[in-house]
């Protein structure tokens, strides 16, 4: 039997900070990202939607296009090139 989900061992990393408090504000929801955008992968644990894989949280990355809501986000793990889908609630300009 397999333990453990996608969200396994994430209690620190999907906590928000007493600064985080409260709601989420509307313009971190909908801001909007240009194609070259460095930007920085980090959890925001009160929205569920185009929530990444918990292993790249605080990594930063490139904006390479538009998918829907969320941005199609490359980053580099290790020695792979990988591509993330992301709402941009989850994403801080860097």
């Amino acid at each position: 039997m397999r333990m453990g989900g996608s969200r396994r061992k994430t209690r620190d990393k999907l906590r928000r900070s007493p600064k985080e408090k409260g709601k989420i504000s509307i313009r971190q929801y909908l801001q909007k990202l240009e194609e070259d955008d460095r930007v920085l992968l980090k959890i925001n644990s009160s929205v569920h939607k185009g929530l990444f894989y918990p292993r790249f949280h605080g990594k930063t990355g490139t904006v390479m296009g538009k998918d829907g809501e969320c941005y199609t986000v490359h980053i580099v793990d290790g020695k792979k090139h990988k591509m993330l889908y992301v709402h941009p609630a989850h994403l801080r300009k860097v």
